[in-house]
């Protein structure tokens, strides 16, 4: 089970916050470093206020040195998808082939109307989703030499000279995720690396990674995404330590592992992380919400991890 550290920094954090908990998650030996791609706090005054996605992982590209480095997930409604595949391609450049680009339709429309953004309806989200897809990774897989376009609904690309291609081959690896039954796993399948369940019950995974296997087999693919899953954490040492860390966080401990938070204390996280794998996870993204609880995420390196091997 690889984990990864995952932040949600439209609750409140700078980026000197970012760096800080990224370089702790990189020393104690994490997978990754992931953050959300949001401008508005969901609760709270989420001062000293948002952070740009991309902005922040290229920084944090050029001030680490092994940590994977991703969104979950960029909106699609944020960005147009030429310029989205420039700024993943020059990132993993800085970075040295260590970025992931996890993308999806976009679904908080009080960040929208907060920011100017414009906010479609759901149905046309999922085609503008489908089509950014389509040409990010066809851009990124364009021979060099060769051009690229692309006509759609939503979008159009004439005779792109498809530059700049990322280091990493053939692409970055792209994440596609949710718990849509039908066009979710169908994106999944064409275009995704890895297939996310974000703070789903435990019970409820099976039946999602399975719609995506059997997706993949309708287009012929014969190996299907990998699977990983997203749950709020809360570590302690004993049980008094995880009900302070919940009550950091705005958290009940029982709420959190009912919905399948990897809650507890280091023996009985590396139960919960067993029981996701058992689900087929191979990836773990631990959602970190008290960003200043250097100690949690060192926690969870020292007494979790090594049990995991």
């Amino acid at each position: 089970m690889r984990l990864v550290i995952f932040t949600e920094p439209q609750q409140g954090a700078s980026y000197e916050d970012l760096r800080r908990l990224a370089q702790v998650t990189e020393d104690t030996g994490y997978d990754g470093f992931f953050r959300s791609d949001h401008y508005l706090a969901m609760g709270g005054d989420g001062l000293p206020g948002p952070t740009d996605a991309w902005a922040t992982l290229a920084a944090l590209a050029v001030q680490t040195k092994r940590l994977r480095l991703g969104t979950l997930v960029t909106s699609a409604t944020f960005r147009l998808p030429g310029p989205l595949a420039i700024t993943v391609a020059q990132i993993d450049e800085m970075s040295g082939g260590r970025i992931e680009l996890g993308l999806g339709g976009g679904w908080f429309e009080a960040e929208h109307t907060g920011y100017g953004i414009p906010f479609p309806p759901l149905g046309e989200r999922f085609d503008r989703l489908e089509e950014q897809l389509e040409i990010v990774t066809g851009l990124w897989s364009t021979p060099l030499g060769s051009t690229y376009s692309f006509d759609g609904k939503h979008y159009q690309v004439l005779d792109s000279p498809a530059l700049p291609k990322p280091v990493q081959s053939p692409r970055p690896p792209v994440i596609v995720g949710g718990a849509g039954k039908k066009r979710t796993p169908a994106l999944a399948a064409r275009f995704a690396d890895e297939f996310n369940t974000p703070f789903a019950k435990l019970e409820e995974l099976p039946a999602m990674y399975q719609r995506v296997r059997d997706a993949s087999a309708e287009i012929g693919r014969a190996t299907p995404p990998a699977f990983s899953a997203a749950a709020v954490l809360c570590v302690g040492r004993d049980d008094a330590e995880v009900a302070r860390r919940a009550a950091a966080i705005g958290r009940e401990v029982e709420e959190m592992r009912d919905n399948g938070g990897i809650v507890g204390t280091p023996n009985e996280v590396v139960d919960i992380l067993g029981r996701y794998a058992e689900t087929g996870a191979t990836r773990m993204y631990l959602q970190a919400l008290d960003l200043a609880d250097l100690n949690h995420v060192e926690l969870v390196a020292t007494a979790v991890a090594p049990q995991l091997a």
